[in-house]
Parts: C-alpha cells; sequence; structure tokens
C-alpha cells in the first residue's frame, strides 16, 4: 500500500485555491517531451552504429555458415581415362 500525501506534499496548480488545470498539465507534459526529445537525440548516432554493425556481423555469420554447409555437401567426382 502506497502512504497516503499529505497536504504538504500535495501539488498545487495556478487555478484558484491552488487547484490544477490543464494549462498546467500541458506545460508538465511539455517539459516531460522537451526531455524525451533531448535523450533520443543523443541516443540516436549509437542506436545507428549498434544496428549497422549488427547487420555487419549477422551478414557476416550467414557467409560463413553458409560456405561452411556447402563444403560439407560437395561430391568429389574423380575422372579417369583408361
Amino acid at each position: 500500500m502506497s502512504p497516503a500525501v499529505s497536504r504538504a506534499d500535495a501539488p498545487t496548480g495556478s487555478g484558484p485555491g491552488g487547484r490544477i488545470e490543464i494549462g498546467d498539465i500541458r506545460a508538465k507534459l511539455g517539459e516531460l517531451a522537451g526531455e524525451v526529445d533531448d535523450t533520443t537525440t543523443k541516443a540516436k548516432p549509437i542506436l545507428t552504429y549498434l544496428a549497422v554493425g549488427g547487420g555487419v556481423a549477422l551478414l557476416i555469420v550467414a557467409f560463413a555458415l553458409g560456405r561452411r554447409k556447402g563444403r560439407r555437401k560437395s561430391t568429389w567426382v574423380e575422372v579417369r581415362r583408361l
């Protein structure tokens, strides 16, 4: 169970009697959106490099496994002249 919020800790808004109004909610959401935008802007180059590196690694592994499988099933045919 969560503890009850006391009157001293209660959020206050800009409305009459300290009521929270729609403008207060919009302002707070704008702050949060700004923080999220900053974080995604900082993380985007790192994620791009990781995605490209993962794709290259996946191609190398697929090439190596396909090459190995092809070698195991190859048939040797020896032609001799009499």
